[in-house]
């Protein structure tokens, strides 16, 4: 029997690929011998975060061709309509990736519109490669509050470079627990930092060193609302964050405080770099 040509198996395949879907395309793959496309989740979870907040269509640099892959396979699986595949991961296509989260079985905060590890190599079965990958750790303690082990390390770090042991007083994971927080500390990645006996420029050195090593850092005040002095947190990229938070992280990025009312950062100027950015350089 006369076996057909690798040209001709791969032309049978990519024909084949727009009616099986990502059965196709891994199909298409395997006959030529071709890679999978890669999906940068760093790239990728940045964006979820960013885009949603931006007041236009900007992409997050990057990112674009990762989204796409992500977008496509979202919309293969008729949960995103094709007009949003742009590499814009907005509002709508957040809300398409918590579907997908959901049809796994995930409830809670896996199903956040955030990237995970396990759901973003589910949905790349077949279709692309998962590099660059974020997990936030188990959850521990520290200084009797939880947080994730991402978020211990990066207060660690924090405190290396700072000079000082910092004091918590709310952790991450806890949802209801602090009517002023507005749900930020539902997820994972936020805490709350006290500033008692520390001077303006001890405060400032501290939200400094948290931005440096990957949070979204601001001082906040008595004046702003019914709450002590103290430095509110945010682990950018934490893929465990709430909904609330995830869009501190995208204010954060846009030169915002973070704050309902969106008002301009007042914290110290520094490059914006995710903790994994940070490691790497």
């Amino acid at each position: 029997m006369k076996l057909p040509s690798r040209a001709a198996a791969l032309t049978a395949a990519v024909l084949l690929a727009p009616v099986t879907g990502a059965l196709g395309m891994s199909a298409a793959y395997a006959a030529g011998g071709t890679a999978l496309p890669k999906v940068n989740m760093e790239a990728t979870v940045k964006a979820a975060q960013i885009d949603p907040r931006r007041p236009d269509n900007t992409l997050t640099p990057g990112a674009k061709a990762s989204v796409l892959l992500v977008e496509r396979a979202l919309r293969d699986r008729r949960l995103l309509d094709a007009k949003w595949v742009d590499g814009y991961f907005g509002t709508t296509t957040v809300a398409a990736y918590a579907e997908y989260q959901k049809s796994l079985g995930l409830s809670g905060l896996d199903t956040n519109g955030l990237p995970g590890k396990k759901s973003l190599a589910k949905l790349g079965a077949g279709r692309f490669k998962v590099t660059d990958v974020i997990a936030p750790g188990a959850r521990v303690s520290v200084g009797g509050f939880v947080v994730s082990t991402r978020t211990r390390n990066m207060l660690a770090e924090a405190e290396r470079l700072i000079g000082r042991d910092l004091k918590l007083d709310q952790g991450s994971y806890n949802p209801g627990g602090d009517p002023t927080s507005a749900g930020t500390h539902d997820g994972g990645g936020v805490v709350d930092i006290s500033a008692e006996g520390m001077n303006a420029a001890t405060r400032t050195a501290v939200v400094r060193g948290l931005r440096l090593v990957g949070f979204a850092a601001w001082l906040r005040n008595p004046e702003q609302d019914d709450w002590p002095w103290h430095v509110h947190a945010v682990a950018i990229s934490d893929t465990e964050l709430s909904r609330q938070a995830q869009q501190q992280v995208g204010d954060y990025y846009l030169g915002l405080n973070g704050l309902a009312g969106r008002g301009p950062d007042d914290g110290p100027k520094v490059t914006v770099r995710t903790w994994e950015e940070y490691r790497r350089r």
